[in-house]
């Protein structure tokens, strides 16, 4: 009886969105320009071995500013934070560089555009996740937080006629319209954003597992378990019908037993992972009997972001200007 034939289905888009880039790229230059160690406040991205790997070039990871020594140089993380932590690095003379994704900075700005024009705002997101707290700061006596549709019945507004949601850029695509269906039924007048806030990559990553997931077995994602683009991708691969989904920040994570009498296994990644993961992963399957692997791709991303300015003026300055 011949085998079954073994196969990896490899979504694509798949790992680094142009906001991690960005965001990575910052400390690389900001270590290369200012020398070690240069502070990152709370991870850069959402990734432990990005971490590890910029920790052994001498960033330095903290929690809050109190952490960083007066006078050194801080860069703030890709998930933005709220104005206050702008405020603590000024009164600490730090030297700050903002590494906020563009696509979270519009959120904010859509948020205090709102709040100037007295709206209830209604964010949809995750509590506690470091994207929420950020946008929240912007205006926290106008955003209420809408963690899910469960927690639509929990929502207070002054005025119905008055009200827009706006969302975390790395949810669940149909988690977050089915939020928005329900706050919709109970504010029928209620607004949406002028784009949609959810960033393109968190939607072509759930978009290409979507197409591939009723053909898996077992759909592997690599990623980090406080990703929340990550941890979403898994759910979004059972919902559109894998047999079985795994988060693994590392192939060595990857169980036999996961893969026993599967035949076709599904493999992406979240967008703050490195690609070099992913090939471990391929090469981790293909020792396993899975190596014919055929990409599946639904979009080409070709999005970049310049580096924050602080950073482009000082290597403007020093004759480094990328």
């Amino acid at each position: 009886m011949t085998e079954p034939r073994k196969r990896v289905l490899l979504a694509k888009p798949r790992g680094y969105c142009a906001g991690v880039d960005r965001a990575v790229q910052t400390v690389e230059e900001a270590l290369k320009l200012y020398g070690a160690p240069v502070y990152v406040r709370k991870q850069i991205v959402h990734n432990k071995h990005v971490v590890s790997t910029l920790e052994a070039r001498g960033a330095i990871f903290v929690e809050e500013n109190f952490e960083v020594p007066e006078g050194s140089t801080v860069v703030f993380s890709a998930h933005g934070v709220a104005p206050e932590v702008h405020d603590q690095a000024r009164e600490r003379n730090l030297k700050a560089i903002d590494a906020t994704c563009p696509l979270v900075t519009k959120v904010h700005h859509e948020a205090k555009r709102f709040a100037a024009a007295d709206y209830d705002i209604l964010l949809i997101g995750h509590e506690g996740h470091e994207e929420v707290i950020g946008t929240a700061g912007e205006a926290p006596e106008h955003i209420q937080l809408v963690d899910g549709p469960d927690d639509v019945d929990n929502v207070v507004v002054r005025d119905p006629a008055k009200v827009v949601w706006l969302s975390q850029t790395t949810l669940s695509v149909d988690e977050t319209m089915e939020t928005v269906a329900r706050l919709k039924t109970r504010l029928p007048l209620l607004q949406s954003p002028p784009s949609d806030d959810i960033c393109y990559a968190t939607s072509n990553r759930q978009h290409v597992i979507k197409e591939i997931a009723p053909e898996c077995d077992v759909v592997i994602v690599v990623g980090s378990t406080n990703s929340s683009n990550s941890v979403r991708l898994v759910e979004v691969a059972l919902g559109a019908g894998a047999r079985a989904g795994h988060l693994v920040d590392y192939a060595s994570e990857i169980q036999d037993e996961w893969l026993a009498g599967a035949t076709t296994v599904g493999v992406s990644s979240g967008a703050s992972v490195p690609d070099e993961l992913v090939m471990e992963v391929l090469a981790h399957l293909a020792e396993r009997g899975f190596g014919e692997v055929t990409e599946f791709t639904t979009a080409e991303e070709r999005l970049t972001f310049s580096l924050p300015q602080e950073l482009r003026r000082d290597m403007k300055a020093a004759g480094k200007a990328s």
